[in-house]
């Protein structure tokens, strides 16, 4: 990269420096060793030239008490990030480590880890959704920005095409109400810091599904995302965005991250960063998928298993809602009261299983088992003790710990051992204890779940009841690969919300999150990039509406209803972007640029005179990566500060117009 792509900052370093010959440049290239030693040192002569100088004085020097101090280490970390500068003495294009104070780890000993002001762009959706491109090409973007730029890119947008869908279809809106549904399209960093001023505080469950690190390309990851990119910019990628999503969530929310075994270890330490691992919630185990087909031949274990992390913004404050799953019968409640309605005084108990046998005509359990064979027979008992279940019970130990209530009926049960003792308790279920056990009845167990009385155990972080197998057509999306099952999304969802919260997903792909959402009347904010036609998630939630009933809909008796708003970052430069990736050879590259050089607001640090001789020796992709590079990353869509600028504004619909006012507060 020559110096053409220099800011002006390193400009008016690089003139300070070469001032001094050849002590701190060699052939054109500075020696950044020596002018970090020197500035460690506060040689003299080079901090009076930098504090005459115009630019760096008001750049890295405070005035404090009277006194003028520079800012030392702000001028070594410029320094020691490398993508404009061009010089082959640095070893490394970007420093990420262990850091603290600005210093790394070589010059300080207390020491956290850090990560420059680095943002992944994706030009596609962000999900692991299939769009069916197998052959899809490297959508992942890296750039470095700018200090002085970083307030200018995460500005506030402008939206437009804003409108409201419902059972009648669509129309435009001019204003968003504070119980508003909302899909956002345009790129997901941008989009969660234009959110800051209207929800900061107010998402009471984040959960996404981000790109997943691979070590290698996966054959059913279909996405047309880099699926094999360097861990240190995926974390880059996640951290940017999971810091500005943790100034969303409210006090006592929380946010649910789902991760494959590749990465599922590194983003543990990140949230922990982040999110302070005394608010860590749990580390759930999701399986996936089933030893099937030529995949389960393959030597080693299956890999079967997702993972879901989550962690609360205040632990102290956040409340989980406690969910239960199906069981299987319980043998071990194994005694039948004949009269459960007369006194316990008088109860007659026996054996479940002899009882069963005996209603079947035979003379015992083991007869039965004989004749019927032992797995139609357990069944039987288990229909008989679910249709029961109040007046069947087991026996459980009482130990020092229990109530006091428990304790003394448990120690006066030991001297008459036939006998059943009975407490009564306000607020509180009565107690039956003979011999020092206690009756636990069935009956605690049993449940209505997705509409049916079944036995239940309480919700583990092991979960192998959310099948992904059958969910092919779930909510009308044929997309593969990456799809979440509808029950999936509604067990995260009840856990962890009340009806009328709000939820949050970044990463929204075909829009199971939203849809889930929707039918259990949560409100709910999604943000996409990508269109996948009938697929997306706008197809999906004008079906939600119109009351399709796939997925969780029978269960929880969806019929439709319902609206939400759409609308988009207004773009600027972002649509270069994608012409560039997608054009397809020099010639029509050619034509791009002479386009962008008419209308694009390009990268200040570039020189276009000098890319114009230089780009086009280089081969095709190298072109496409230049032209990307020089495109100004802060303007790839407009911010809402210029929305009266008469330019903007005559771009806008009025409908477009007092929709952006609604949403920011000013209408």
């Amino acid at each position: 990269m020559n110096q053409a792509f220099e800011t002006a900052i390193q400009q008016a370093l690089r003139e300070v420096v070469e001032s001094f010959d050849e002590q701190y440049v060699a052939e054109g290239l500075l020696k950044k060793d020596a002018i970090i030693v020197d500035l460690d040192n506060y040689k003299p002569e080079l901090v009076e030239k930098i504090l005459t100088n115009a630019i760096l004085n008001e750049a890295f020097t405070e005035d404090i008490a009277g006194a003028t101090i520079l800012k030392i280490n702000d001028i070594i970390q410029m320094l020691e990030v490398d993508e404009y500068w061009s010089n082959s003495y640095t070893r490394y294009t970007n420093k990420i480590g262990l850091f603290t104070n600005n210093r790394y780890l070589d010059e300080v000993t207390d020491v956290v880890l850090n990560f420059p002001y680095k943002d992944g762009i994706l030009k596609a959706g962000m999900t692991k959704d299939d769009v069916s491109r197998e052959d899809a090409e490297e959508s992942f973007l890296n750039e470095i920005v700018a200090r002085e730029e970083i307030d200018v890119l995460l500005d506030e947008k402008i939206f437009k095409n804003a409108k409201k869908y419902d059972k009648n279809g669509s129309s435009p809106v001019s204003e968003i109400k504070h119980t508003d549904n909302l899909i956002i399209k345009g790129n997901n960093l941008l989009a969660l810091h234009s959110l800051k001023k209207r929800f900061a505080g107010k998402v009471k469950l984040i959960y996404i599904d981000p790109p997943y690190y691979f070590t290698k390309k996966k054959k059913e990851d279909t996405f047309p995302y880099n699926s094999n990119f360097k861990l240190s910019t995926w974390l880059t990628f996640m951290k940017n965005r999971l810091e500005i999503a943790k100034d969303l969530l409210s006090d006592d929310g929380a946010i649910f991250v789902q991760i494959s075994d590749d990465g599922v270890g590194e983003l543990h330490v990140l949230l922990k960063e982040i999110f302070k691992k005394e608010n860590f919630i749990n580390k759930i185990t999701l399986k996936t998928k089933s030893p099937s087909g030529f995949a389960s031949v393959n030597p080693g274990v299956f890999e079967t298993a997702e993972y879901i992390l989550s962690f609360a913004k205040d632990k102290t404050k956040w409340k989980y809602n406690t969910q239960y799953v199906r069981s299987d019968y319980d043998p071990n409640y194994k005694f039948y009261i004949l009269n459960k309605n007369e006194d316990y005084s008088n109860w007659e108990i026996e054996n479940i299983g002899e009882y069963v046998a005996k209603k079947q005509g035979f003379k015992n359990k083991k007869e039965a088992k004989q004749n019927l064979g032992g797995v139609i027979f357990d069944n039987l008992v288990a229909d008989f003790a679910l249709k029961n279940a109040e007046s069947i019970y087991r026996e459980t130990s009482i130990n020092d710990n229990a109530s006091s209530v428990l304790v003394d009926l448990r120690n006066k049960s030991k001297y008459a051992t036939e006998t059943i003792f009975f407490q009564s308790r306000e607020n509180n279920y009565d107690v039956y204890v003979k011999n020092g056990q206690e009756l636990t009845f069935y009956s605690k167990k049993i449940r209505e779940i997705d509409g049916e009385r079944v036995p239940s155990i309480q919700l583990s972080n092991i979960w192998m009841d959310t099948p992904y197998e059958g969910i092919a057509k779930e909510g009308g999306v044929t997309l593969k690969g990456g799809k979440k099952p509808e029950k999936l999304i509604r067990r995260i969802i009840e856990l962890a919300t009340d009806r009328g919260d709000l939820v949050l997903d970044y990463h929204l792909g075909s829009g199971t999150t939203a849809a889930v959402a929707h039918k259990l009347n949560r409100q709910y904010i999604g943000f996409e990039q990508l269109d996948y036609g009938e697929n997306d998630s706008i197809a999906r939630l004008e079906r939600v509406i119109q009351g399709e009933s796939s997925g969780i809909s029978k269960t929880v008796n969806w019929s439709g209803g319902g609206s939400f708003i759409y609308a988009e970052l207004m773009d600027k430069n972002a649509t270069f972007i994608d012409a560039v990736l997608n054009s397809k050879h020099s010639d029509e590259l050619k034509a791009i640029f002479d386009d962008m050089k008419a209308t694009l607001d390009f990268d200040f640090r570039v020189n276009l005179q000098e890319v114009d001789q230089s780009i086009w020796d280089e081969d095709f992709e190298m072109q496409k990566k230049i032209l990307v590079k020089i495109i100004d990353k802060n303007q790839l869509y407009h911010n809402y500060s210029e929305i009266d600028d008469e330019t903007i504004k005559s771009q806008l619909s009025q409908s477009d117009y007092d929709f952006n006012k609604s949403f920011y507060g000013e209408k």
